[in-house]
C-alpha cells in the first residue's frame, strides 16, 4: 500500500498525507488541528497513527499549527535548519528530541519510506520539495515554486505521482486586488507558478517520462480558479498531442480532502 491525500491545498493553508503498510506522515501543517483532525477521521486516521510531519518551509500557510500538534501529541518534526530557525514560535513548541534536521538532496529513512528534499525557488529561508519512495514507486510533491528549470525536472521525472503548484492565472492576477508589489513577488522567479507553466511541465513530464497522475494544488483564492487551472493544463496537454485518457489531472481543494489516491 502506498497512498496520498491532500488534505488541504492552497493559499489558505496545507496539510497532506502519505501512508504505507507500516508508516503515516503528514507534509506542512498550515491549518487548524481540528481541520485536520476531521480530514484524516474521513479514513480513520488519528493524530495517534501519525509518524513524523514534513516541513517545506517556514511560511504560516504550510507551518501554522505544526508546533501544537508535535508537543500535544509528540510527533518527530522533520525540516533543514534554516526553516526551523525561522519559524520561532513554531520551534519553541517542538521538544528538542522531535526536532529531526535533514539536508536538501540527502536521503533520510521514516521507517518503510524514503525520502529525498529538494530546493525549489522560492522567497523562504530555505524551501523544498519531497520525493518520496516507497515499493519502486516515487510521489513528488512541489508547490510554492517560483520559476521551472531543468534542475527541478530532473527531481520531478520518473514519479508515480506528482503535486505540482498551479496558483494564478496571469490576468486575473493583474487584474485582482492585490497589492502591486505582492503582485510582483507571485509574479517573481522567486514568487509562485503559473497554471501555464504548470501545464508545460506536467505536459514534459508526460512526453519524456511517462507521468500518469498529477494534482494541482496551492490555488489561489483570489487569483485563480480550480476550473480554469485545470484547463489550462488539459490544454496544453491537448495541444502538444497527449491524450487525456494517457493521464489523470486533478485539482486539490484548499476546502477539503482529495480523494485517497493509490500510488501504482
Amino acid at each position: 500500500m502506498f497512498n496520498f491525500c491532500s488534505l488541504y491545498s492552497g493559499s489558505t493553508g496545507n496539510c497532506l498525507f502519505v501512508e504505507t503498510n507500516e508508516t503515516k506522515i503528514l507534509i506542512d501543517a498550515g491549518v487548524s488541528q481540528k481541520k485536520i483532525e476531521t480530514a484524516l477521521a474521513s479514513f480513520n486516521v488519528t493524530f495517534n497513527d501519525i509518524d513524523a510531519i514534513l516541513i517545506t518551509h517556514e511560511h504560516s500557510d504550510h507551518v501554522k499549527n505544526v508546533g501544537s500538534i508535535s508537543k500535544k501529541y509528540n510527533i518527530p518534526v522533520y525540516c533543514n535548519i534554516e526553516t526551523l530557525n525561522n519559524m520561532p514560535a513554531q520551534k519553541e513548541k517542538i521538544s528538542d528530541d522531535n526536532q529531526n534536521i535533514f539536508k536538501e538532496n540527502k536521503k533520510f529513512k521514516i521507517q518503510d519510506l524514503e525520502i529525498v528534499p529538494f530546493n525549489i525557488p522560492h522567497d523562504a529561508a530555505n524551501p523544498c520539495g519531497f520525493n518520496i519512495f516507497h515499493d519502486n514507486k516515487k510521489i513528488s510533491i512541489a508547490t510554492d515554486i517560483g520559476h521551472m528549470d531543468n534542475t527541478l525536472i530532473s527531481k520531478l521525472k520518473d514519479s508515480s505521482f506528482l503535486l505540482l503548484e498551479a496558483n494564478y492565472d496571469p490576468d486575473i492576477l493583474k487584474y485582482s486586488r492585490y497589492p502591486f508589489q505582492l503582485k510582483q513577488r507571485i509574479l517573481s522567479p522567486i514568487g509562485h507558478l503559473s497554471n501555464e507553466t504548470s501545464g508545460k511541465t506536467i505536459t514534459e513530464l508526460r512526453i519524456k517520462y511517462g507521468l500518469k497522475n498529477a494534482m494541482l494544488g496551492h490555488l489561489s483564492k483570489e487569483n485563480n480558479f480550480p476550473e480554469l487551472a485545470l484547463k489550462t493544463v488539459t490544454n496544453e496537454l491537448e495541444n502538444n498531442n497527449v491524450s487525456l485518457k494517457d493521464i489523470s489531472i486533478n485539482v486539490a481543494s484548499r476546502d477539503f480532502p482529495s480523494k485517497l489516491i493509490k500510488i501504482q
